[in-house]
């Protein structure tokens, strides 16, 4: 075991896999790794039991039983459901929960190794997705009303929110800097290592510690907030003679047709800024405009290689900020949509009010194409890749 450079703060990491993605947990305290790591998996365990629409006895699978029936939920499904919502409120419906159908249609209808691996011809067909308005979330009650033949899927925002929620937790419990990526959905808490945290975006999914073998990439400094990419290449696969990926318009109920192939965007949180890089990626050509109304920064990737970014995005030489806390739209009970029309993007200035500390790290790397995600195996929506701020002095927890 080497010594650890003082001035630099040690870190400790654990790999795995979970919600069908993988996982990683970094401690900048490694004699609590273990002990994190424990507890970060009891809580996926929650979630999965709560969200996944390929288990049987999942809360979210009981719901498409209901036949239009209120059904009452566990505080945590009704929680990731009120923050699927107010995604949708806030990208004026471009992130939807009702698509569950709709990826079911075009093959997505269990686990995404399977898919890859089996292909099987479907038949594409338009068809717009039901529409986030239809769902009633009772919070005073704990009760879910989804319409009759309504199939929901939580994978657009579940696994950023689960990301944010064990962060907080861990650093709370712990006392020490955290940081989860599921997926490559990043989300950081506690007093973060000198420097912040080296997140790497980029556009093929690969390990944390080996420079990426195809596709250019940018490294940033993460000090608070969340960091996710959103991609139509990752997550991709052949079904006869198409080529399909897990993004879907919910105009059309098919994969978004994108002229951007990833999009990275820093938010408050790392469920803001996944359902802004998601939403990103439908509203297409009009989605740098959207992003900057926002003051969201973001690195967008068009499908030539070319690299637009929004303000705040950071840059060599550009300060480091400090977030202002969040202003999340609240959904009210009984269903009754916020008011947010399709047309705009009123609702989304409050929900993404708060930003992201980020900043350019001192190594800034970008070669003009990136965006997507390490660690490996991700689910293709990309976006953070924790590096270790110094991996030749880390120690591992003994």
């Amino acid at each position: 075991m080497t010594a650890a450079d003082t001035s630099v703060r040690p870190t400790a990491a654990a790999n795995w896999r979970a919600l069908g993605t993988s996982v990683r947990l970094v401690t900048t305290d490694p004699a609590l790794l273990d002990s994190c790591n424990l507890l970060l998996a009891r809580q996926l365990a929650e979630v999965d039991a709560a969200c996944s629409r390929f288990r049987e006895d999942s809360e979210l699978v009981a719901l498409d039983r209901a036949d239009g029936r209120p059904v009452r939920v566990s505080p945590l499904l009704a929680e990731a459901l009120a923050v699927a919502l107010r995604a949708a409120a806030a990208t004026d419906g471009a992130v939807d929960p009702t698509v569950g159908s709709a990826m079911n249609a075009i093959g997505y209808d269990r686990d995404f190794r399977l898919v890859q691996e089996e292909g099987r011809p479907v038949k594409l067909t338009v068809r717009p997705v039901p529409g986030w308005r239809l769902i009633r979330l009772d919070r005073a009650t704990g009760t879910v009303t989804v319409p009759a033949g309504v199939r929901l899927d939580l994978g657009a925002t579940a696994k950023a929110w689960a990301a944010d929620k064990a962060a907080v937790t861990l650093a709370r419990v712990a006392g020490c800097g955290v940081l989860v990526s599921l997926g490559g959905d990043t989300a950081v808490a506690g007093e973060p290592p000198a420097g912040g945290w080296r997140i790497r975006v980029q556009d093929v999914t690969g390990p944390v510690d080996e420079t990426p073998p195809q596709g250019p990439y940018a490294t940033v400094g993460l000090r608070g907030g969340g960091l996710a990419t959103s991609g139509t290449t990752a997550r991709a696969w052949r079904s006869g003679p198409h080529t399909l990926h897990h993004i879907l318009d919910p105009d059309t109920g098919l994969p978004a047709d994108s002229p951007w192939r990833t999009v990275s965007v820093a938010a408050a949180t790392c469920a803001d800024a996944n359902a802004a890089s998601t939403a990103a990626l439908i509203k297409g050509t009009g989605a740098e405009r959207w992003l900057s109304g926002l003051g969201l920064p973001a690195r967008l990737v068009a499908r030539d290689g070319t690299v637009v970014t929004t303000p705040g995005w950071p840059t060599t030489g550009t300060p480091q900020f400090s977030p202002p806390p969040p202003l999340p739209i609240p959904v009210p009970d009984s269903g009754a949509p916020p008011p947010n029309p399709r047309s705009s993007n009123a609702g989304g200035a409050e929900y993404f009010a708060a930003r992201a500390d980020i900043s350019a790290r001192p190594a800034f790397e970008d070669k003009g194409g990136s965006g997507g995600a390490a660690p490996r195996d991700g689910k293709g929506k990309g976006g953070g890749g924790e590096e270790s701020p110094a991996a030749d002095t880390t120690e591992a927890a003994p």
